[in-house]
């Protein structure tokens, strides 16, 4: 017996580790309540990285809508920002078809984003990023975030100092932002 869709919520969001049933869970509830599924796990958006990541096979994705899934070149460049927008435009298609999105992934920080925004920060060029890889390779990870922490002590004090992502991430953001 299919449920009354009247009392069916506007969406679905279903997070949680690697192998807990994530994906299982979210076919059901699509199926139940006329769902499509919006991928909101980092790496998934990735078309290259089928098996290692678990991405859904073809008989799943035959039974509802998927959204999001190895869509994402390996060496693009991909962000938390690039999700919302792809995410936004996704929710989109899926009300307007009529089904409740059931979002469904281990990325903390991509519902983060999708329910609270993102900061306010600047465009970073190209030619900033690699610099900034170049100088991690040559001076080391200690080095960067001695100089973050010299720069934006309080960004610095909440990320790890063996963090590379993030601290080139911050110092990024401080120059490009002129501080």
């Amino acid at each position: 017996m299919k449920p009354d869709m009247s009392s069916a919520p506007s969406a679905f969001l279903i997070a949680g580790p690697t192998a807990s049933g994530k994906s299982a869970l979210a076919l059901a509830i699509a199926e139940a309540f006329n769902g499509a599924i919006i991928n909101a796990d980092s790496m998934q958006v990735y078309d290259t990285l089928r098996v290692l990541t678990a991405r859904p096979d073809e008989a799943d994705l035959a039974r509802v809508p998927h959204y999001l899934y190895g869509h994402v070149a390996p060496q693009a460049d991909y962000s938390v920002g690039h999700w919302v927008t792809d995410a936004r435009a996704a929710l989109a298609q899926v009300r307007a078809d009529g089904q409740v999105p059931v979002f469904t992934g281990g990325t903390g920080l991509y519902f983060r984003a999708l329910l609270h925004g993102l900061a306010d920060i600047p465009d970073i060029p190209a030619a900033l990023r690699e610099g900034l890889r170049q100088r991690l390779e040559d001076e080391g990870v200690h080095t960067l975030h001695a100089e973050l922490e010299a720069r934006d002590p309080k960004l610095a004090a909440r990320l790890h100092p063996n963090d590379p992502q993030r601290i080139l991430r911050g110092l990024a953001v401080v120059e490009a932002d002129g501080r």
